[in-house]
């Protein structure tokens, strides 16, 4: 009698655990763990415009590395291209990967996964963008033009019987695999600059290259990443940027509508300007603004990184922490489309509704439509509080498939970081 109380007694412990278990995996789902479905497009010159207009940052990336070496993996999930710790050494050896590489063959992608057991160097772009843009992201000047028609979100330089291979993933289903002249002495000596064992791939770990994606990159102690409070950047008044913009001020076509979008035209060219700090801009017939290019059309590159200039003088001055970054590219004809989001330090945001941060309609070289979404992200007190790793693993695990990392997510009027599983 005194055993089968026994027996009753564990089985409701365990229960009781196990309820608490289950909730608390709810709460940290809730709290901690944002699953997105988001879909975005796939995919230096400065701006120019006939008007004058506020000095613009340099465009940056975001990019999360690997160095993988014969005793462990170093990784960081909070850099940019314009970080000094990521341009010299492992921009300059991409960079000279991308700039030597001649053939790419396809490979597969369980080809790509063997190599990341190699000695070598991953980078991830977050989001797919041609080789000639990230050749331009890296520094590289006109004489570095690897291929515009192959696009990669992730590369890894590795060790490949004697020689350096580099290998891409578009983002999608294709993968492919070049020589290089990287020599194997400047990688190695890359990898032995780095302190090894801070991190691993979801590949590593028994299991959860089933539960994730393999690639999912996972430090083993997340980030101290900072909180911000969502602040007004328009409040102060807009004539700067109508300034920016090259927009007669005293424009007798200034008014506001009665669902509180404020409507400027001058001339052909329109400006509205929501109270969500949404901006929309339509050139008409008069294509003030533009982009510098060699010829009639720009090349990926040049509409990269001349709208990327032209943004960082109209967000940067009233954006706080965050700053652009390319999200993707598109072309149709004389048409390119380019689109961008917000990141700080290296950490994409990502926003409640998938949206972007703005979109730049170019048709040749003239900026005809752009649509910016203004952001204001003012420090606020104390640190994002990020889950453990372990039961980060635990939560993302019930969505099997899906990469686990680390961005912000602005909702409720602040931006937190948080593991995402996307």
């Amino acid at each position: 009698m005194e055993e089968q109380r026994r027996n009753r007694r564990n089985l409701a412990q365990n229960l009781v655990i196990t309820v608490l278990a289950l909730s608390a995996a709810v709460l940290f789902a809730q709290t901690q763990l944002y699953n997105l479905d988001l879909t975005t497009g796939q995919p230096a010159a400065t701006a120019g415009t006939s008007q004058s207009a506020a000095p613009a940052a340099d465009l940056t990336a975001p990019v999360r590395v690997a160095v993988t070496g014969d005793y462990g993996r170093y990784a960081s999930v909070a850099l940019t291209t314009g970080d000094g710790d990521f341009a010299d050494p492992l921009g300059r050896r991409l960079l000279e990967a991308l700039g030597s590489a001649k053939e790419y063959a396809a490979c597969t992608r369980t080809e790509l996964l063997r190599a990341l057991g190699r000695p070598s160097l991953y980078y991830d772009f977050v989001e797919p963008l041609p080789l000639s843009v990230l050749a331009g992201l890296l520094g590289g000047g006109e004489d570095v033009s690897p291929r515009e028609d192959l696009s990669a979100r992730r590369l890894l330089l590795a060790l490949q019987s004697g020689s350096v291979s580099l290998y891409l993933w578009d983002g999608g289903e294709s993968y492919y695999r070049a020589s290089t002249a990287v020599s194997t002495d400047s990688l190695e000596q890359v990898i032995g600059r780095y302190e090894l064992g801070n991190a691993s791939f979801a590949l590593d770990g028994e299991g959860l290259e089933k539960a994730l994606d393999p690639c999912s990159l996972l430090p083993d102690q997340p980030p101290q990443l900072p909180a911000f409070t969502v602040g007004a950047p328009l409040a102060g008044g807009t004539d700067w940027l109508l300034s920016a913009l090259g927009f007669n001020l005293r424009s007798r076509t200034r008014h506001t509508e009665s669902n509180g979008t404020e409507l400027i035209m001058d001339g052909d060219r329109t400006l509205r300007i929501r109270p969500d700090n949404t901006v929309y801009y339509q050139s008409g017939d008069d294509p003030s603004l533009s982009v510098r290019a060699a010829g009639e059309l720009p090349t990926a590159r040049e509409a990269a990184l001349g709208a990327g200039s032209l943004l960082g003088g109209l967000l940067s001055p009233v954006s706080g922490e965050a700053q652009p970054w390319l999200q993707s590219l598109r072309r149709n004809g004389d048409v390119t489309v380019l689109r961008f989001g917000y990141q700080v330090g290296g950490v994409p945001v990502r926003f409640q509704d998938g949206s972007f941060a703005a979109e730049i309609t170019l048709t040749g070289v003239s900026v005809t439509a752009m649509t910016l979404r203004f952001r204001q992200y003012v420090p606020a007190e104390g640190s994002s509080l990020l889950l453990p790793l372990p039961q980060a693993l635990a939560v993302a695990a019930s969505s099997p498939g899906k990469e686990l990392s680390i961005g912000y997510v602005e909702r409720n009027g602040e931006c937190r970081a948080c593991w995402l599983s996307d």
